[in-house]
């Protein structure tokens, strides 16, 4: 079973989402919390495999109880969140995050993020990546720390970095750069640990803090 704790401010919202989990057969609800300050209280007691996590929220808002609850341990967090939070998607991929919803996703777009997550994979959803293109084009400065970093990698590492920030899979990847799958999983993993990046979602968002991609380039 996966493990879920919901986190939103309105009740009906958290009772929306534990009928749509507990319905499920490999998914079960164990906390819900209303608050920043809660969520970190109901972590600690259920020890789940995802938090579903609102980013406004009172008493501590969602991106500071991400971090809090990234640093403490294996639970995956999953951020709902809406088209006017540009700068809060921003934090959140810097932290590591696992996964990125709106609020009007469909429930069955909510049940498979939360089933990926679970599994060790990130989510990233196509309306937010949008938003966090559009977000990276209004400030277009390389950072030159993550530029830095960037020239730690391999020429091929490069080239993995590039098409995962636009979005290829593993498959497709492998495709482009005529190499196998399995190299290409090499490479992902290779090149996340020079990084020091927890996943996919983080490396689109170095892809475009170290200048690697610019929003609009032909991809």
């Amino acid at each position: 079973m996966i493990r879920v704790v919901v986190v939103d401010d309105e009740a009906m919202i958290r009772a929306g989402l534990r009928m749509l989990l507990d319905h499920q057969p490999d998914i079960e609800v164990v906390g819900e919390a209303a608050d920043g300050v809660r969520a970190l209280d109901e972590v600690r007691r259920t020890n789940p495999d995802v938090v579903l996590l609102d980013v406004r929220m009172p008493h501590g808002d969602g991106i500071e109880a991400a971090g809090h609850i990234l640093a403490a341990g294996p639970t995956k967090v999953i951020i709902l969140t809406t088209f006017d939070d540009d700068e809060a998607v921003r934090r959140a991929l810097r932290l590591g995050v696992s996964g990125f919803l709106l609020k009007v996703a469909p429930p069955e777009q909510l049940v498979h993020a939360v089933r990926t997550v679970a599994a060790g994979h990130a989510l990233l959803d196509p309306a937010v990546t949008l938003r966090v293109i559009t977000s990276y084009a209004a400030s277009p400065v390389a950072d030159p720390r993550a530029a830095a970093q960037l020239a730690t990698l391999t020429e091929r590492e490069v080239d993995v970095l590039r098409l995962v920030a636009r979005g290829r899979s593993n498959a497709e990847i492998a495709a482009s750069l005529f190499l196998g799958e399995a190299t290409v999983k090499t490479y992902v993993s290779r090149m996340l640990t020079k990084l020091d990046l927890r996943d996919r979602v983080q490396a689109v968002a170095f892809a475009y803090e170290s200048g690697l991609i610019r929003p609009g380039a032909a991809s």
